[in-house]
Order: structure tokens, then C-alpha cells, then sequence
């Protein structure tokens, strides 16, 4: 490394310059751009927290830091030492008027370039794209949209209990199963994590877990990820209305916190934030056969009994400036566990969320199957094996309630919120169909 900075200068964070102004600090990461007028020169650096112009005057450096600095490249790494001063014309408002410099790694030629870039070439950097400035804002609105779902759960009195990600069973349906082997035995990576949070739900009567689902699903949408992130609710003696009347005080509150907390970053994605503030209780609402009846009325020959794809899902949530729930589907599109609808046998007490702007559903829900002998029948009637779900059954058999919950998608829910075009922004290193790495 060239230079020494002084260890007496106490490192600080950019995103803290403004505390330290006046002080001298040190301040280390890469170079985002520099430019030269001759006898000074003008650095942009970032550290994951922010940017920060430095300003390097000849006659302040000795000669062997000041040549280093001209030699130095995009992203390359360095440390920082220099005195803090407001100026409202810089970014973040503080300007460093360096003392020394110490390189750390002089970068290569950086692939990514001001120029346009196609979608496969970032994809393929992603591990470079995520520096960007854009990316930066995407996935510290994400980190605040997972802050605010847990924090919410909390505070509505649900514990965190954890699902295991190897399970010995469906839960979604067989056909996007990823199947592995456990020693001398098949496993399956997790499509959901609700089964066990019932089991953690009739323990503690209110759980939810975070984490990681895997679906199989030969998808190339806008809206699907292989490998996603989920926060699922299970709460015991609940109904139907219940979660619903749940997941709307949650979008409200996530809503209003990120609007509140993350308005830079929304503006850096280029966020109409007027659509996120209609985001108020109460959020429209129907039941599926009005839905089918709506999809009719714009001219789409759907057919009653079948499932919402992402068309039907846009045609009808674009018709409201509020998230809607739709109610009551038939029972042959959900799941084996969801508890018929008294009124109507075909149908299931079930719930889907679609967020307005035609970004689809973000959550799915309902009330789960209380009756042992109901459970037992529906297994069998979907091919399911009987031994695999034993453990499940257990449940009916000792001390059976109501009980609902449902699951939100991190990436679906961000997509709508940062008013990004696909979901492949929305985590750090998507996995999708035909992309397996970086």
C-alpha cells in the first residue's frame, strides 16, 4: 500500500461525514470517478454507506501519493485521510480536502461502463452491478421491507419459529419439487414453510418464519424467481377475515415506513411514490366469482373454476388504486390443506392479495383444514402419500382448531414497491430457469 494514514484519525463511515465535519478522519473504499485540473484533483468514493468528494491539492501530498492518485483506476480500493468541511454543492453535503492517501489495490479495466448494457451482460456481472447506485437503493429498500415485516410480526405478538429448508414432503404440489437425496432417503427443497408453522402455531398460538422456497417452476414472467424469500404467518383460532384484516395492517405499515425511511432510494429507481401513499386501509375486495364476472366485462373469455394467470391478475387489480383481496377460490386451484367454504363446497376459504399497478399477487392465504377425516380424504384424493403427512395429521388429532395464515413474497412485494419492471432486481443473485450463476 502507498501512503500511512495516521491511526490517530478515527475511520468513519460516509454516511457520518456530516457529524465530523471539521474533524480529521479517515474514510476507506473504492473509487467511483476522479478528474484532474492540473495542480488538483478531484476524487468521488464510495464505501457501501455513500459517496464522498475528496479534493487532492499538489502541494498538500507528497509527490510519490500524488502520482499514485493519477494512476489510480474505477474501483479501485483505498484509504483516506483528510480534513471534513460542509459544502452543499458536494454528494451527502461534505467535502474531504485530503492529507494522504494509501492505495490498497489499483482495479483492472472495469467491464461495466457508462455506455448502455444489455440485460445478459449485467446479469452475468451481477456480481459487479450490484455497485451501482441503482442497485444500492433496490436492495436497501429490500433490507427495510424485511426490517418492517418482522418488526411488524412482532409487535402483533407472533414469534419467530424457523421451518426446515430439507422436507420430506409437498406442500405446494408435486411438480415443482426440487428432489434431492438425504443419505439413504429422497428430500425435497422447502416450496413453503406453512406446514411447520402450523405445527409451531398450535404450540404458541401465533408464529411466522423467514426464509428461503424453491419452486420448480419452468416460468420465464417478469414475476417468478426459482429461488425466493418469504415471511408466512400461522395463527391459531384465526379465520379467514382475520389474516385478511392482518395482511392489510401489514402492507399499510411496510408501506408507510419505507415511504418514510427510504424516500432517497425511491427516488433513485424513479418511484411515483403518489401510488404508494393511496396505500391506506381499506383495500378493495371481492369474491372470485365477481372477479370472473369482471374479467367478462373487459373482454376475457376466462372460465369460472380455473386460476388467475398474471393477465387476469393485472386486468383486475389495475381497476383499483388500493391492493385488492380476492376471496374464495375454487378449491381445486389451492392447496390440499385449505378448509372448504361452508357455503359453497367448490370453494375454499382462501385469500390472494394483488397488488395494484398490474404487479399481481404478493400474497397468498387462508384458512387451513381443522378436520381430521376432511385432511385424510383430500390427501388421498391428491395422490399425496398418506405416511408423509402423518406428522401433519397429528395435528388434527390433538387439540384441533381454526386456524389461517399466509404468505408474502419479499421479491413480488419490492418489485411493487420500488416499481421495478422485474423481479430480477429485486434480490441480489436471482436464480431463474436458464440462470444458475453468478
Amino acid at each position: 500500500m502507498t501512503g500511512a494514514p495516521d491511526a490517530a484519525s478515527p475511520w468513519v463511515r460516509i454516511c457520518e461525514g456530516r457529524a465530523h465535519v471539521g474533524s480529521v478522519v479517515e474514510v476507506r473504499g473504492w473509487l467511483d470517478h476522479h478528474r484532474s485540473s492540473g495542480k488538483v484533483q478531484f476524487l468521488v468514493l464510495r464505501d457501501g454507506s455513500g459517496t464522498m468528494q475528496c479534493v487532492a491539492v499538489r502541494s498538500d501530498l507528497p509527490a510519490e501519493e500524488w502520482d499514485a492518485l493519477g494512476a489510480l483506476t474505477q474501483e479501485s480500493s483505498l484509504i483516506v485521510r483528510g480534513s471534513l468541511r460542509a459544502d452543499a454543492r458536494a454528494p451527502g453535503g461534505v467535502e474531504m480536502g485530503l492529507q494522504s492517501v494509501s492505495v490498497v489495490s489499483v482495479a483492472e479495466a472495469y467491464p461495466i461502463t457508462p455506455k448502455e448494457h444489455g440485460t445478459d451482460f449485467l446479469m452475468d456481472h451481477r456480481h459487479l452491478w450490484l455497485r451501482s447506485s441503482r442497485q444500492h437503493a433496490i436492495l436497501k429498500i429490500r433490507a427495510e421491507l424485511i426490517g418492517a415485516l418482522r418488526d411488524f410480526m412482532d409487535a402483533e405478538g407472533f414469534l419467530l419459529v424457523d421451518s426446515p429448508i430439507f422436507t420430506p414432503s409437498a406442500c405446494e404440489g408435486t411438480s415443482t419439487l426440487f428432489e434431492t437425496e438425504y443419505f439413504d432417503e429422497k428430500a425435497y427443497l422447502s416450496q413453503s414453510g406453512q406446514l411447520y408453522q402450523e405445527a409451531a402455531a398450535l404450540a404458541f398460538g401465533r408464529t411466522y418464519c423467514f426464509g428461503p422456497t424453491f419452486r420448480a417452476e419452468k416460468s420465464k414472467t417478469r414475476r417468478h424467481l426459482i429461488e425466493f424469500w418469504m415471511m408466512e404467518p400461522e395463527w391459531a383460532f384465526a379465520t379467514l377475515e382475520d389474516v385478511i384484516s392482518l395482511e392489510e395492517r401489514l402492507l399499510v405499515s411496510v408501506v408507510g415506513r419505507i415511504l418514510e425511511r427510504r424516500a432517497e432510494e425511491l427516488k433513485i429507481v424513479g418511484r411515483d411514490t403518489t401510488a404508494l401513499e393511496r396505500v391506506q386501509a381499506p383495500f378493495a375486495r371481492m369474491h372470485y366469482s365477481e372477479a370472473v364476472e369482471r374479467l367478462h366485462a373487459a373482454g376475457s373469455p376466462f372460465e369460472w373454476g380455473g386460476d388467475f394467470g398474471a393477465p387476469d391478475e393485472t386486468t383486475l387489480s389495475e381497476q383499483f388504486s388500493t391492493p385488492l383481496f380476492v376471496t374464495n377460490y375454487p378449491a381445486a386451484v389451492k392447496a390440499f390443506y385449505m378448509e372448504p367454504d361452508p357455503a359453497d363446497a367448490r370453494l375454499s376459504l382462501s385469500c390472494d392479495c394483488l397488488a395494484p399497478e398490474g404487479y399481481g399477487e404478493i400474497i397468498g392465504g387462508g384458512q387451513r383444514m381443522a378436520s381430521l377425516e376432511l385432511l385424510t380424504r383430500r390427501i388421498e384424493e391428491q395422490g399425496l402419500p398418506q405416511e408423509a403427512f402423518e406428522w401433519y395429521k397429528d395435528l388434527r388429532r390433538y387439540g384441533s382448531v381454526p386456524h389461517a395464515g399466509f404468505g408474502i413474497g419479499v421479491e413480488r412485494t419490492l418489485a411493487w414497491i420500488a416499481g421495478l419492471d422485474h423481479v430480477r432486481e429485486t434480490i441480489p443473485f436471482p436464480r431463474m430457469l436458464n440462470r444458475l450463476k453468478p
